[in-house]
């Protein structure tokens, strides 16, 4: 038995099981009925305050992927956007906007009861909206401010009075302003210890996305290496739904080409729009 190799086995073993440790839940998700909260000034975006993050969702098999973008790298899901978006083809811009990244809104809260810790709310451009409103009004002002600032009324119905898949939140200002705490050190506590919205993200590299996008774009390609290292024909294989959403995808051209033209895209800068994988 080599000792050195077992040990260097039980290390990479640890690393493994710090690795799979979940991440502790640092999000606020408003429960059906009324709270309260207060939005905290903003740490690591102070004068924009609600920090915009591009997020991708069930690209390639990915549930939930943040762009490269919000690091400030290069992003091939937005290069290849502007690609189908120049090509001037119907079906192509359909799939670009299938293909485009939502932004969400991040802001530290903390809330009324339950003022142990920041978490951070992330909601869509709608209220986002509203929040821009709420401190362009004139009689509400800056309701994050230390001193004086507002405590915010969060509404939220659910889905059986939406008729949607999805609650709805409304915001409203409280009547009389208020110290974010009475707690000098509670305060200060709040001020900086407040989790950062992109460390609640895996940092997937170009590569990492580049193959998610072509997962996406070549789904007949993954059921055919299915089917060749299949051994038992008779069992049901997996379809894809993606040519029945956008029929953009040429029959006639074999997946590996398909692939193999997608992979093209990315090896020069500049790139014709009509030299896309599919026409």
């Amino acid at each position: 038995m080599n000792l050195d190799q077992i040990k260097k086995q039980l290390n990479e073993s640890k690393k493994n099981e710090k690795k799979g440790e979940a991440k502790k839940d640092v999000s606020y998700k408003p429960a059906v009925g009324k709270q309260v909260i207060r939005v905290v000034p903003n740490k690591y975006d102070p004068d924009g305050q609600f920090q915009p993050l591009r997020i991708y969702y069930n690209i390639g098999g990915a549930k939930v992927m943040a762009s490269p973008a919000n690091w400030g790298e290069k992003d091939p899901i937005e290069e290849f956007v502007k690609k189908l978006k120049a090509s001037n083809n119907k079906e192509n811009w359909l799939l670009s906007r299938k293909l485009e990244a939502k932004t969400r809104y991040y802001t530290p809260v903390i809330v009324r009861g339950e003022e142990d810790e920041v978490k951070l709310w992330n909601f869509g451009v709608k209220l986002y909206q509203e929040f821009l409103n709420l401190a362009d009004d004139e009689e509400v002002g800056d309701y994050t401010d230390v001193n004086e600032g507002r405590d915010i009324k969060v509404t939220t119905v659910g889905k059986d009075q939406t008729g949607t898949d999805y609650n709805a939140t409304t915001i409203s200002p409280a009547m009389k302003s208020s110290p974010l705490s009475t707690d000098k050190k509670m305060i200060k506590k709040f001020l900086e210890e407040q989790p950062n919205p992109l460390d609640q993200f895996k940092r997937f590299t170009f590569e990492e996305v580049k193959e998610n996008l072509r997962k996406f774009i070549t789904p007949e390609e993954e059921e055919s290496e299915i089917e060749e290292d299949s051994t038992d024909s008779t069992m049901d294989m997996p379809k894809s739904n993606y040519n029945k959403q956008v029929k953009v995808v040429d029959k006639v051209t074999p997946p590996s080409q398909k692939a193999n033209k997608f992979d093209s895209m990315f090896e020069e800068e500049e790139e014709s729009a009509d030299d896309l994988p599919f026409q």
